[in-house]
């Protein structure tokens, strides 16, 4: 495994100094008493003391196992267990109750439900825009094994951002994203925006697993192309040494300059730097991509 450059070092040890503050341990304790999960926790995320420190987080609907098996997520594989009924309701509560004006959603595949979760999805993002009336919602959904009508059930719930992570490029799937298809999630967004020309799609790579620099150009015009908004650009971490080694750390300056990248393929807003994640600044993103008209 390639050694950790010193910025990622630096950055961990900030994100745990966070976490030893009385805010984040109060976001953690009030997480803990509703039993809901975050991607924060599960996913290791490197920004996690810093969003806890300042009442952020990104929930973890549907439990938190996965039905599949990607070389590069840290997310419990094993058999999840049934639907929380009450998650949407409690999750919704907290958005009240933290006064959040954005807020990022997601879940771990579920291919054991017939429809993937997108009636839980659904009812979360209901329930959260009744009761913070206001709110921009943002579902990070995953594929749905290319259900349209669990998508059409998600956009009915009408959110404000649609997001599905393409995750890498074509060429890394099928080492790195067993069960997952390239095409399938670009025909997802495709089928977003084609459904509902009015909701922006978002979408994140992670850089650093063995991606050519033409493959990674190729996966931006692929986005591109079929109607994605928003992008984020982040480096790939393993998780532990049991996950995908991470073949690159790119510099901030390679950041930077795939970010610029991204834009000239058509994408309207772009975050990219070695620690952004799918939801990090996710409503300045959203801003960005809608020239805060909305």
């Amino acid at each position: 495994m390639t050694q950790f450059p010193k910025w990622i070092v630096d950055e961990v040890r900030r994100s745990k100094a966070g976490l030893r503050g009385s805010a984040a341990a109060g976001t953690a304790a009030e997480l803990a008493a509703l039993a809901l999960h975050t991607v924060c926790d599960e996913a290791r995320c490197p920004n996690k003391g810093k969003c806890f420190s300042e009442g952020e987080a990104t929930f973890l609907l549907l439990g938190d196992r996965c039905t599949r098996r990607c070389g590069f997520c840290a997310v419990k594989k094993a058999a999840p267990l049934p639907p929380d009924p009450g998650e949407p309701r409690r999750a919704a509560g907290l958005c009240r109750k933290w006064g959040l004006k954005y807020v990022v959603f997601t879940s771990p595949t579920r291919d054991d439900l017939p429809d993937g979760g997108a009636s839980h999805f659904a009812e979360t993002n209901r329930l959260i825009k009744e009761l913070s009336p206001g709110i921009k919602t943002e579902p990070l959904i995953p594929d749905f094994q290319g259900d349209i009508k669990a998508l059409e059930a998600v956009l009915s719930s009408n959110p404000d951002v649609l997001g599905h992570n393409l995750e890498m490029v074509s060429g890394l799937y099928p080492a790195a994203r067993a069960g997952a298809d390239y095409g399938r999630s670009l025909r997802l967004l495709a089928n977003a925006k084609k459904l509902r020309p009015d909701i922006l799609t978002k979408s994140g790579i992670m850089l650093g697993l063995g991606e050519k620099p033409e493959e990674l150009v190729k996966a931006l015009d692929d986005l591109a192309a079929h109607g994605c908004d928003l992008l984020t650009l982040g480096q790939y971490l393993a998780p532990s040494k049991e996950h995908r080694a991470v073949e690159k750390y790119y510099t901030e300056e390679e950041f930077s300059r795939w970010g610029e990248k991204a834009r000239e393929a058509g994408l309207k807003a772009v975050l990219s730097g070695p620690l952004v994640r799918s939801s990090y600044r996710a409503s300045a993103l959203y801003a960005e991509g809608t020239n805060g008209k909305r």
